[in-house]
């Protein structure tokens, strides 16, 4: 946390802040806008700092109306001016941090009889250094948990059972089995650490239940190849956004790799005097090397000339509006857009970026590609994991098919 400013100090900063990160001058002016309207509400109440009260108080006073928070669904010109009220308040907090505003989602107040364990966990999560996904799964999990119990009136983590544990679990019916093998690892965790920690006196970890979740249980969903490029014919490739999309594309289905490889993709790992790409992959951490092949090259050689915006990030595939950085999605919504425009439908089956992955590892099978060259092309660390695209291959199971005539005579 930053030292605190006043007002007046901290909103030239925000504002050359939003300017570098190239926000529209319209949307820098109306948060001026804003600003100037609180500093004068603070400047007539005699208030020296900002904070999130403030920003509530003055909502009442502007227009008339009263808000738990910062968020939630209203008018369009209280939302602008929410929307300047976080801003305000992530930077005076966090410092020089200009996020994507989300008013419309609540945020977790921890119940306080558990908020001192609740952050010196999420600390522990932090130094063991977890994918920014798992963590995101964990306390989201951990949030449900602390919320049922503040509920079911348990006011210390030293209050906790293994009655209100197993009630908490019955909540969870309805949900995948994988789900529920997080949820159980999520608490196992947490009153591992309650317990080690010394906040409770029992382990209550043991009670918890053991859930076998097979691996490779499931059959990998792909696309038929007059869909794939009915998808890619669908983009429109003479605007920036249709050039950086199909750019995307082509490295999934030609090269199959991951989406959260995409996002990470630096300028600095296109090597085009080799004609590859070269990244730790998110996922591993281990390094992978792929070709540019020349429609992939060239995809990306249009898009950054013809239809990146300017911009001060080092992703190569960033978001069209201002601040122009790196995507935090999983791109379904794109390739939601796209399937609808080409007219695919694949009801009942997976159909997000992870199943074109599939679709190449059923086409380099059926070229007869090798599985270890499949393995690593895709950047798994063992090919039991490649192994599962077995399922898919529908020529190579008929190969397999044994003839009960030919068994008897033997």
């Amino acid at each position: 946390m930053k030292e605190k400013l006043k007002i007046h100090e901290l909103t030239p900063e925000i504002l050359t802040d939003l300017q570098k990160k190239n926000y529209a001058d319209y949307t820098v002016g109306r948060y001026g806008h804003c600003f100037n309207g609180l500093q004068k509400y603070i400047e007539a109440s005699g208030i020296e700092y900002y904070s999130a009260n403030v920003g509530i108080d003055y909502i009442r006073h502007k227009f008339g109306i009263i808000v738990e928070g910062l968020y939630g669904k209203q008018p369009a010109n209280v939302r602008s001016t929410i929307r300047g009220l976080q801003l305000l308040w992530d930077y005076s907090e966090y410092g020089a941090k200009v996020t994507k505003m989300r008013p419309g989602k609540r945020p977790f107040e921890c119940p306080v009889a558990f908020a001192n364990d609740y952050e010196a966990f999420k600390e522990v999560c932090i130094a063991r250094n977890y994918a920014p996904m798992g963590k995101t799964s964990i306390f989201s999990i951990l949030q449900k948990f602390l919320i049922f119990l503040d509920n079911a009136g348990v006011n210390s983590s030293n209050k906790i059972t293994k009655g209100i544990i197993i009630e908490f679990l019955s909540s969870c019916n309805g949900n995948s089995t994988r789900s529920i093998a997080n949820v159980i690892s999520t608490l196992r965790n947490y009153l591992t650490f309650l317990y080690q920690d010394g906040i409770i006196e029992t382990d209550l970890a043991i009670c918890l239940p053991k859930v076998r979740v097979t691996r490779n249980a499931f059959i990998p969903s792909v696309w038929k190849q007059e869909d794939v490029k009915r998808l890619l014919d669908s983009i429109d490739r003479h605007n920036p956004r249709g050039k950086r999309d199909y750019a995307i594309l082509l490295l999934v289905t030609r090269l199959g790799l991951r989406v959260s490889d995409i996002r990470s993709l630096r300028l600095t790992e296109l090597n085009w005097n080799r004609k590859i790409l070269s990244i730790i992959m998110h996922k591993t951490k281990q390094p992978l090397e792929l070709p540019l092949l020349d429609d992939i090259g060239w995809a990306i050689i249009d898009y950054l000339k013809n239809g990146r915006p300017q911009t001060i990030s080092d992703c190569v595939f960033i978001r069209h509006k201002a601040p122009y950085d790196g995507f935090s999605s999983n791109l379904g919504k794109m390739l939601g857009r796209y399937m609808n425009r080409a007219g695919v439908k694949m009801s009942g089956q997976q159909h997000g970026l992870h199943s074109l992955r599939s679709t190449l590892a059923r086409v380099m099978l059926k070229n007869g590609t090798p599985l270890p060259v499949i393995s690593e092309a895709l950047g798994h660390q063992s090919i039991q994991t490649t192994s599962i695209y077995l399922k898919i291959d529908m020529d190579g199971l008929r190969n397999c098919v044994i003839d009960p005539e030919e068994v008897c005579h033997e």
